[in-house]
C-alpha cells in the first residue's frame, strides 16, 4: 500500500466499509447530497485501487469494488501517522491537545487512565 487517502478518497472508503462491496452506482447512491458526479467516483476509486486500498471483481466491463484494508487497520495506521506528524510522536501531547480544546472531559480522561491501568 502506498500513500494515504485524500479527503474524498476517505469519504468513499467510509462508504465502502459500510457497504462491504459495491458498484460505482451503489457508492453514488450512498453519498449524501450534493452527490459527486459518477465519473468523479469512478476515477477516484481507480486511484484508490492503484494505491492498494481497494480491489475489484470484474463483471464484464463493470467492476464491483471492495476494501483491501479493514477499517481498524487503517485507523491504527492513520492515528500513528497523525500522532507522529502533529504531536511529536507523543500520545500525551495528543491527549493534552484534546483537553485544551475542551474535546475531552475529566471523566473521559479518568476512563482512559483506568483502561491503561487494567492492561
Amino acid at each position: 500500500m502506498k500513500n494515504t487517502l485524500t479527503n474524498k478518497e476517505e469519504e468513499i472508503m467510509q462508504l465502502l466499509w459500510k457497504l462491504e462491496k459495491a458498484f460505482v452506482k451503489e457508492i453514488l447512491a450512498a453519498f449524501p447530497s450534493p452527490k459527486p458526479h459518477y465519473n468523479t467516483i469512478s476515477t477516484t476509486i481507480r486511484k484508490m485501487e492503484d494505491k492498494g486500498f481497494v480491489k475489484h471483481i470484474a463483471f464484464g466491463k463493470t467492476h464491483q469494488y471492495y476494501p483491501a484494508i479493514d477499517k481498524e487497520t487503517y485507523r491504527t495506521r492513520f492515528m500513528k501517522e497523525t500522532i507522529s506528524n502533529y504531536f511529536e510522536n507523543s500520545y500525551a501531547n495528543a491527549v493534552s491537545f484534546f483537553a485544551e480544546q475542551e474535546k475531552i472531559s475529566v471523566e473521559e480522561l479518568k476512563e482512559i487512565i483506568k483502561l491503561i491501568e487494567n492492561k
